[in-house]
């Protein structure tokens, strides 16, 4: 029991299964008793109007039966109720009650009894307004500043305001950008409306302003609108809340202002009359209702706050001052004063619990008995406590998780087929004339416990494709071994960027917590390559270095060897699957290989499987001191190259998109115009209409062809860049001998993407990672590490900034800059360089400096010191 509980004064349960919300309750006199006693107004979806007047009760005994006045079905469902001067000649109060489709104004009466069973209540209907729109809500007041009677307003749903001038209607007016309704106020102040829009944000409109703007009620403005009598209507003042408004109240702050309060989904906003935010809150728990009023203290609201918690919190400004617990959720809360007794809370929830209560507290009576005391043993209290200490620090030293139960609870292996498949699975490829393998991978699943939700995903680099990307699985018992095999092959005709594929398994732990698994592959070489001849001549050559004497490339590249040439043991053509040849020599003397072909971006998987097949070559002869290197010029201006292509092919596909739209949003007006022209009771003439329409509909499949086929060269084209990009990054470590964690660092920078995107493109994303790495780790000076990084990616205009940044990189790295990501990092690295460094260029005049330093890199005429192969036969000694 909680001690700041609600103290129940009356409550009872209204009907059964009825639902109710924030305006179906509401405190006033009535009857018009004139003794200053509220009645308590209840409306209900299911179409009851009740009204109570309660009296105390004792504890334990339920409500009486003469609590409730009136009892009555109404039919229609009850939005809201209030309480007012709506008829015209009186000023006595009167009941408004709103239905979705009807205003019902009514007089409640009660009858002098003569019998035990009390005063009898008769409610009579004075009139109603049925209304063209369904309604949302209402609110009322001297609009206007007229004296002596109210008003009424009400919100439709599709946002239209219609004013009610007791029995007659006034005018109504469609709220500018209005999409959804929301909770409305009057402020007799200001003489204004108050509202929160689908927007976010709440409006102010002037009831002049309101009366003299346009009728709503025509479709079309008349001559004389368009001259001037008719006048736009404008907000008087809007405020941006951010978030969805519950509820708006208005409460008069003294003789000279008002104060307009807004419950919010998180915050309640106190603002001033011009919009002004006088103060807010941010509330702890989700609201429900709330009711503000004025302070005995000076200067000062008091707000009731119900929410979600069952909780009613009391706020003078934003301290909080008492808080209740509440049985039921309130959907609306009242202040009211019931048989004399001021100050009564009056809340409802949406199940119909109508409580009356009060602030207090209820102490328990509870006292725990008193425990028998014993002698405590302070030895083997110090035994414990280091037990105890002993086993947390061994749980902080596994971690929160430990790493083998997490790997036990499944294990993930993966098998590449040794051979091509007999049957080749390959479907819908695009290779050319030459017949597509296929090889076999077979995935293991072997679990220890139950797991739920088990997810095998298959991912390889396009354009390899598998035959199935998806598995599911049910591991219902434990040590369970599932295995499933898939097909990968070459769907397309030009090379992947990389060989490994990846297997990811995500799963749920037996207590509910989500796991993921990873495991590569590499699938072999022979997969998208044939053997082929070496070739002559060759636009693009590399040379590896090495610390061991030369392999004979027959024994190294059996798959690839051809056993007639014997005597060409050091020379290996492969022929890549859609036409691309690439040649691998050896030097037998200079321990020193050379790989050759006509595009530069077709080196990298034979460099890459070159230096692996010698790296395992040399570890099965026991050997562990084997390494490659290079030593010639970083070839920048293919890259480059390759790199302007891209982005070439990247503005391409923006401007046929653009002209795309263009084109689309044409030919969407031809059909309008050509719909109305065929709609039109008198005919006239197409104007060639349809040819425009034919026209513009073949530009339009021509456009789209032309996106999709820019979109297939580029995806080939950022194939092409990655295998580039992974070859520059295998030449620099080799260059520079870097570790696996700065070659990591290098791949992050420039691989940071799977895949490419008009949104989210390489260039862009490599430019500001190198940009970052220049100005962190390799920075030359603090000056450098001050300047700040652009927040927002956007493609630029072009590649010469990314090309100046992308040298300057490989320039800091010839100097001594090192790659880190430690947090001495931002250390200048102006001791540890030698000769100085280039600083980064923060002007036009200061990148022009580079372009001396660029040709180190750039020069690709140098790339290979060896002078040209004349002929096949003299292959073997070329290198010599």
């Amino acid at each position: 029991m909680s001690l700041f509980k609600a103290r129940d004064w009356w409550s009872t349960v209204l009907g059964e299964k009825e639902e109710f919300d924030q305006g179906c309750l509401c405190l006033a006199d009535v009857d018009n008793s004139g003794n200053g006693q509220d009645k308590i107004i209840v409306g209900s979806f299911m179409g009851y109007l009740r009204i109570f007047s309660p009296h105390s009760v004792k504890t334990g005994d339920g409500p009486q039966a003469e609590d409730l006045l009136l009892e009555v079905h109404l039919r229609d469902p009850v939005l809201q109720v209030e309480v007012g001067k709506f008829v015209s000649g009186t000023e006595m109060l009167h009941l408004a009650v709103l239905h979705p489709r009807k205003l019902c104004v009514y007089s409640v009466s009660g009858t002098l009894g003569n019998v035990e069973h009390g005063n009898q209540y008769q409610i009579k209907l004075m009139y109603e307004h049925h209304l063209q729109r369904t309604a949302c809500n209402m609110t009322y007041g001297p609009f206007g500043g007229i004296k002596g009677r109210d008003l009424i307003c009400i919100q439709s749903m599709d946002g239209m305001l219609m004013v009610f001038e007791q029995e007659s209607y006034a005018f109504g007016r469609f709220l500018p950008g209005s999409l959804l309704p929301g909770p409305l106020a009057y402020s007799p102040r200001t003489d204004s409306f108050i509202t929160v829009s689908s927007c976010r944000q709440v409006e102010s409109y002037k009831y002049q302003v309101l009366a003299f703007a346009t009728d709503a009620d025509k479709k079309q403005e008349t001559e004389q609108q368009k001259l001037g009598s008719g006048k736009r209507l404008v907000m008087d003042w809007t405020l941006n809340i951010g978030e969805q408004a519950l509820d708006i109240c208005i409460v008069p702050f003294n003789q000279s202002a008002s104060s307009v309060f807004v419950l919010g989904e998180r915050n309640f906003f106190c603002l001033k009359d011009n919009g002004q935010i006088r103060f807010m809150k941010k509330l702890d728990c989700s609201p429900s209702c709330f009711l503000p009023y004025c302070s005995v203290s000076e200067g000062s609201m008091n707000t009731l706050i119900g929410n979600h918690n069952h909780t009613l919190h009391i706020y003078q400004d934003v301290t909080l001052k008492w808080a209740t617990q509440l049985p039921r959720v309130p959907a609306a809360v009242r202040v009211g004063c019931l048989h004399d007794l001021k100050g009564v809370i009056v809340t409802l929830s949406d199940d119909g619990h109508l409580q009356c209560s009060y602030l207090g507290t209820d102490p328990s009576l509870f006292q725990a008995p008193k425990v028998e005391s014993r002698e405590l043993n302070y030895d083997d209290l110090d035994v414990e406590l280091k037990e105890l200490q002993k086993i947390i620090k061994d749980v902080k030293a596994q971690g929160v998780w430990p790493m083998m139960e997490r790997e036990d609870d499944l294990k993930v292996s993966a098998l590449v087929s040794p051979n091509l498949d007999s049957v080749s699975q390959a479907t819908n490829v695009e290779v050319g004339t030459d017949s597509v393998p296929s090889i076999t991978v077979k995935i293991t699943l072997q679990n220890r416990v139950v797991l739920q939700k088990v997810k095998l995903s298959v991912y390889v680099q396009p354009p390899l494709a598998s035959t199935c990307e998806q598995f599911a699985f049910d591991f219902a018992v434990p040590d369970m071994t599932s295995i499933v095999t898939f097909a990968v092959y070459l769907k397309r005709s030009y090379t992947p960027s990389e060989l490994e594929g990846n297997a990811v398994v995500s799963y749920s732990r037996p207590t509910g917590i989500p796991r993921v698994i990873q495991c590569k592959f590499r699938l072999p070489l022979k997969l998208i390559c044939l053997p082929g001849q070496p070739s002559k001549t060759a636009s693009h050559k590399l040379t590896i270095d090495t610390n061991k004497s030369p392999v004979s490339l027959l024994g190294l590249f059996p798959d690839f060897a051809n056993q007639s040439d014997e005597d060409q043991a050091n020379v290996v053509g492969f022929r890549l699957l859609g036409g691309a040849r690439v040649t691998l020599l050896a030097s037998r003397t200079s321990q020193r290989y050379r790989i050759q072909s006509e595009q530069f971006e077709d080196l990298w998987l034979i460099t890459n499987e070159l230096i692996l097949r010698l790296q395992e070559y040399f570890e099965k002869q026991g050997i562990k001191d084997f390494a490659c290197s290079f030593s010639g010029c970083m070839p920048l201006q293919e890259y480059f190259e390759l790199i302007d292509h891209h982005f070439e092919l990247r503005i391409n596909g923006e401007k046929l998109e653009e002209l795309l739209s263009e084109r689309a949003v044409q030919f969407r007006a031809i059909q309008r115009r050509l719909l109305t022209r065929f709609r039109d009771k008198t005919p006239a003439p197409l104007q060639h209409l349809d040819t425009l329409l034919d026209g513009t509909y073949k530009q339009v499949i021509a456009l789209a062809d032309a996106v999709e086929e820019n979109q297939d060269r580029l995806l080939q084209s950022f194939a092409g860049l990655k295998s580039a990009t992974h070859l520059l990054i295998l030449l620099i470590r080799l260059w520079q001998k870097l570790s696996s964690d700065q070659t990591a660092i290098l791949e992050a920078a420039f691989l940071p993407l799977q895949e490419d995107t008009q949104e989210l493109g390489w260039e862009e994303t490599v430019d500001a990672a190198v940009a970052h790495l220049l100005k962190t780790c390799l920075s030359k000076s603090s000056k450098e590490q001050a300047l700040n990084l652009s927040s927002q990616l956007n493609i630029p205009k072009d590649t010469s900034r990314l090309k100046r940044h992308i040298t300057l990189l490989c320039d800091r790295l010839a100097k001594g800059g090192r790659l880190c990501v430690s947090s001495d990092a931002a250390a200048p690295q102006a001791m540890v360089m030698p000769g100085g460094c280039t600083p980064i260029p923060e002007s036009d005049l200061e990148e022009r400096s580079l372009d001396s330093s660029a040709e180190l890199f750039t020069n690709h005429k140098h790339l290979i010191t060896e002078p040209p192969v004349p002929e096949v036969s003299a292959l073997q000694g070329v290198l010599e």
